[in-house]
């Protein structure tokens, strides 16, 4: 994920999620694989080549994870190529080998002063979301067919406090707002070990135009929230306007 100082004095993206360094270029014995990619055929039966795997059984993939400290991730790192909104620090397979074989993933992240996650979907998994401090203003569309009860697309909105959590579904398009002038963190369970995110402002602005995909990039400062009120929900976009007074952060000039 990469911030730039263009919604929310830190729309918060997870679009490439901008992950902690990979740990993957150790020894294996497939030579040019990676240490995940190695962990992953170790109960195939078979290497990359064709040839006979040394690996009998899935027990023993852990001959390449022989350090103690293999089975360590520390989440307090800084993000790399961060910018303005906030950080996430995701563990995933790539970045984690050992979760190879768990079927699960979790990220760290925070969210700061009267910033937003924009629009997203996790293409691989359903996310539990918890908030440790501070607090999240959340919506989440599930998918076509959901109606409340008048017959509109239901948009499920919940206000989460520290120590609250809410679920978003696989596929389901979501985002989180932090309404106050603190930066809000909160943890996320995936049941993935690559559950991925795709923003959605961000791949459909690809799709036409290429130099305003470039321009919003993952991560909009609040500042500048009039460039971007027509790609977020009406509600979300009047909160940043409160949340901007209130905190007294002025919008940026365009």
């Amino acid at each position: 994920m990469k911030f730039t100082a263009a919604i929310v004095s830190a729309i918060l993206a997870f679009t490439s999620v901008t992950e902690a360094a990979p740990r993957n270029t150790r020894r294996g014995q497939s030579e040019g694989l990676s240490l995940t990619a190695q962990l992953q055929l170790a109960d195939t039966g078979l290497m990359r080549d064709g040839s006979t795997n040394i690996f009998a059984s899935a027990a023993d993939r852990f001959t390449l994870l022989p350090e103690n400290n293999d089975f360590i991730f520390d989440f307090n790192q800084e993000q790399q190529n961060p910018g303005k909104g906030g950080q996430l620090i995701a563990a995933n397979r790539k970045t984690f080998p050992a979760l190879v074989g768990t079927g699960s993933g979790m990220a760290l992240g925070r969210i700061d002063p009267c910033g937003m996650n924009t629009l997203h979907v996790h293409p691989r998994s359903a996310e539990l979301q918890v908030v440790t401090s501070g607090r999240l203003i959340t919506e989440m569309v599930p998918e076509n067919g959901v109606l409340d009860k008048d017959g509109n697309r239901r948009v499920i909105r919940t206000e989460l406090k520290a120590n609250m959590m809410t679920p978003f579904y696989q596929g389901s398009v979501h985002t989180q707002f932090n309404p106050d002038c603190e930066p809000a963190t909160f943890i996320a369970s995936f049941a993935a070990e690559d559950f991925g995110t795709g923003q959605i402002a961000d791949e459909t602005f690809a799709l036409s135009d290429d130099v305003i995909a470039a321009t919003f990039g993952q991560s909009i400062a609040g500042e500048d929230i009039d460039k971007v009120r027509s790609a977020i929900p009406k509600s979300i976009a009047l909160g940043v306007d409160e949340c901007l007074k209130k905190c007294e952060i002025k919008k940026r000039s365009f």
